[in-house]
């Protein structure tokens, strides 16, 4: 082999030009921005989902509270009537990190998650979720 050929084999064997290396990142950005397009919805309805959830197994809760004690906690207990009496074992917290916000209306008790803006009111994933809405079949997507 003469100079030449060397010095050809030894560029090829060099690794990746700076375009190449900046293409591949360009073509990994694309893939890491499609996919978290489509994940982001999906986690969202899957805290929904979770807070619906809760509600059910708080409304559980409230059953074996009005079993035992023959009515609901007041709105002033509120779930730590459960707490204490050890039908939860401590107060839960919604999928957005806020408290469940418990109503004793007229003798029917009413679990509110806030939404992810944890305030009142508001639609998409800011909506409020509660057990009026599930116990009617009505809950908000």
């Amino acid at each position: 082999m003469d100079a030449q050929t060397k010095k050809q084999q030894r560029r090829r064997s060099r690794g990746m030009t700076l375009i190449e290396i900046m293409v591949v990142i360009t073509i990994l950005g694309l893939i890491a921005a499609a996919v978290g397009v489509a994940v982001i919805p999906q986690l969202n309805a899957a805290r929904v989902d979770r807070a619906k959830l809760d509600i059910r197994n708080i409304q559980g809760a409230l059953k074996l509270y009005y079993t035992k004690k023959g009515n609901y906690p007041d709105t002033a207990t509120g779930l730590k009537g459960l707490v204490d009496m050890q039908a939860l074992d401590q107060l839960p917290r919604d999928p957005w990190n806020n408290e469940y916000v418990y109503m004793n209306e007229g003798g029917k008790p009413v679990i509110i998650s806030y939404g992810a803006d944890g305030t009142s009111g508001g639609e998409g994933n800011d909506a409020d979720i509660s057990s009026k809405e599930l116990d009617t079949g009505g809950g908000k997507k």
